[in-house]
């Protein structure tokens, strides 16, 4: 499998995406619930991810691919599987806030090999290859500096769909991180936080029970750009995409600022 290859046409698709979602956002979005639980799903969702599925598996036809909206396509189980998130900040685009991202990943017996995340926004792309490094669109290695400020950290923080309102963990969670970081953000949009870690620009990401289809993506970027990350209880963490929502929380930081962030998790 030639992971450059790989890299490229996830690259070119999540842009293909990217600019089909740009394009959209300018006009009326159609936006509709989905679920049970208040989230909502638009026409811009499904024209993304239809677009991406097309350019995915006429490249690699052999392949399967789990989509936010269409689940598995193709015979799962193999070695090869696409993960596709064709607007991550759906939630932000339904109110006509300008903060989403498409991510691509691929994983090889359920570990990210590849990971792509695209701001149609700022028409910046971020990727990586395990092993090899993170790069932006422009070719620069991603190394987020080591820079604690003294009124905490700057941290972002993401749950999945399935956390409910009176989860007493997430409770004692929010509460520990508020008080003890400088601010925490809520983005609706967890691979645009993992890219905003990737580039140094807030100091660590909280996730409990994330959502498997984009984790591996922003995982893998912020990995390869040099973060840590460890389960809530400071042991491994491994984001792979038949992991169980109980192994799918997580703290992720600089390697020197990773115990200052567990010592803020009760």
């Amino acid at each position: 499998m030639d992971l450059d290859h790989a890299r490229t046409v996830a690259v070119e698709a999540a842009e293909a995406a990217g600019a089909l979602l740009r394009e959209g956002t300018r006009g009326v979005v159609g936006v509709r619930a989905k679920g049970d639980a208040g989230d909502v799903v638009t026409d811009l969702d499904l024209a993304s991810e239809k677009l991406l599925l097309e350019r995915i598996l006429t490249a690699f036809p052999s392949h399967a691919v789990i989509a936010e909206e269409s689940g598995l396509v193709g015979d799962g189980g193999g070695e090869w599987t696409w993960l596709v998130d064709p607007l991550d900040g759906t939630n932000n685009v339904a109110i006509g806030l300008p903060a989403f991202v498409v991510g691509v990943a691929l994983c090889r017996d359920g570990r990210p090999v590849v990971g792509v995340v695209h701001d149609p926004v700022s028409a910046c792309t971020w990727s990586a290859i395990r092993g090899r490094g993170a790069l932006s669109s422009q070719g620069a290695r991603l190394a987020p500096p080591y820079a604690p400020s003294p009124h905490g950290p700057l941290l972002a923080w993401t749950q999945g769909y399935g956390v409910t309102r009176d989860d007493a963990t997430v409770h004692a969670l929010k509460t520990a991180l508020e008080r003890g970081a400088r601010r925490v953000l809520q983005l609706w949009a967890p691979l645009l936080s993992w890219a905003m870690l990737a580039r140094g620009d807030i100091d660590g990401i909280v996730g409990y029970r994330a959502e498997a289809v984009d984790l591996p993506a922003g995982a893998l970027l912020a990995r390869e750009a040099g973060i840590e990350i460890r389960a809530l209880d400071g042991g491994p963490f491994e984001a792979c995409i038949d992991a169980p929502a109980e192994r799918r929380s997580f703290v992720a930081a600089h390697p020197r600022a990773i115990a200052g962030l567990l010592s803020l998790v009760p």
